[in-house]
């Protein structure tokens, strides 16, 4: 049981929930009336009563916050890099409630909720409000999870490509290389994914009000919000409590692909393929891209993912470096690249050959040891038998002699 709960107070101290839930709504409206939002503990406080709220009390509670969100006034805006010292005029500016709120995490939840559980004409009004601090969001820690709900859960894809989408396309490059900026790239390109997103995250992701769901919506819910049972569950279990009625893989599809997004992402892959690859969070992206994306959300695409893999392949047929610096560092030397190559090799049967022909063939006794051994030792591992195939002849007398390990020696026997 989680102390300070207020579901775990109620029953601790045995009080009647219809009780607290009157006495909140008394205190609550008030503060909803004079739009008193800027405050965390108000933000507490509202996500609190979301999890006890009945349907009728819960519904009236979003329909009164989601006007508020996009109200504009005149305040302090406090990122993350932002010094809460500085109070002069001209760190005053018109912002909307709902980008000054999303400073801590539960004023995230209040957003997500009220996207989720919010009408379409109230989703409308929340992402044009927000529409002149796209970019700001996109590096924020939190203001990155807003967009990756948006980008879940609106089935207006056409609104959230002309205002959301478009934005996040001329800071492909910075998104990229960003820790929070590549969140709603990655939701697109891999939803769930807890390689990615942290259970924190994913738990914020699928926050829902409980009276507000269907019964079988319910079961991931507010309520179990940051436990340790959120922490255990695997990729397949952690579905995203969704907002809108249209299928996920069409609504990815339509934001990924006929936006554009897509096109400018595998172009800014190509673009800055070296430094993406030995980027700790650059690397993720053009992992996602090089692969297809899930469920081949990218195959439509396929001629330039191919150019792709050949731009990662021509890096890789890059002579071996003699100085060992970290600025000339060979990708299948150094950590991150090598580690993001192998991935790929074992993952995507194109690009295996891609780089065997190009990088690999004639030359793999040359990279058989350090970490370019592990690209080398994934042909060997991969479930392909194609792909273990192209390596095998060249690849066995190296393991017979113990020059290269690989890791699945199952894979190294002859298919029978």
């Amino acid at each position: 049981m989680q102390e300070g709960k207020l579901v775990d107070v109620i029953s601790k101290l045995g009080l009647q929930k219809s009780s607290v839930i009157q006495h909140m709504t008394s205190v609550i409206q008030p503060i909803l009336e004079k739009g008193i939002l800027d405050y965390s503990i108000i933000h507490t406080a509202l996500v609190e009563y979301f999890t006890i709220a009945d349907k009728s009390s819960a519904a009236d509670v979003i329909q009164q916050l989601s006007p508020l969100l996009v109200q504009e006034s005149s305040g302090i805006e406090e990122g993350p890099h932002s010094s809460k010292k500085r109070k002069n005029k001209k760190n005053r500016t018109k912002v909307p409630l709902l980008v000054r709120m999303i400073s801590t995490r539960d004023g995230l939840k209040l957003g997500i909720l009220c996207i989720k559980h919010g009408s379409a004409k109230d989703r409308k009004k929340i992402i044009k409000g927000i529409k002149d601090h796209i970019r700001k969001l996109a590096l924020d820690r939190y203001g990155s999870l807003l967009l990756t709900c948006i980008a879940s859960v609106v089935d207006d894809t056409k609104l959230v490509s002309k205002i959301v989408i478009q934005q996040l396309k001329s800071m492909l490059k910075k998104l990229l290389l960003d820790r929070n900026g590549r969140f709603p790239l990655l939701q697109l390109l891999h939803p769930q994914c807890l390689r990615y997103l942290g259970p924190e995250d994913l738990a914020c992701l699928n926050l829902s009000v409980p009276s507000l769901c269907s019964k079988g919506e319910a079961e991931e819910t507010i309520a179990g919000t940051g436990s340790e049972k959120d922490a255990d569950l695997g990729v397949e279990n952690l579905q995203l409590t969704m907002g809108g009625k249209k299928d996920p893989s069409l609504r990815s599809r339509e934001l990924l692909v006929e936006s554009g997004l897509a096109e400018a992402l595998i172009d800014t892959c190509i673009e800055n393929v070296n430094e993406l690859l030995m980027s700790n969070f650059g690397k993720e992206v053009i992992f996602e891209v090089a692969v297809g994306g899930t469920n081949g959300v990218l195959k439509p695409l396929a001629e330039r993912l191919d150019t792709l893999h050949k731009a990662i392949a021509d890096l890789a047929a890059l002579p071996k470096t003699a100085d060992g610096s970290e600025e000339n560092e060979h990708v299948f030397e150094n950590f991150h690249s090598s580690r993001t190559i192998r991935k790929l090799v074992l993952d995507s049967p194109s690009f295996a050959a891609t780089l065997w022909k190009v990088a690999l063939k004639g030359k793999c006794e040359v990279w058989a040891h350090g970490h370019s051994g592990k690209v080398v030792a994934a042909f060997l591992e991969s479930n392909d038998p194609k792909v273990r195939d192209l390596a095998k002849a060249e690849l066995q007398p190296l393991v017979d002699h113990g020059v290269l390990k690989s890791h699945d020696s199952k894979q190294v026997k002859p298919d029978s």
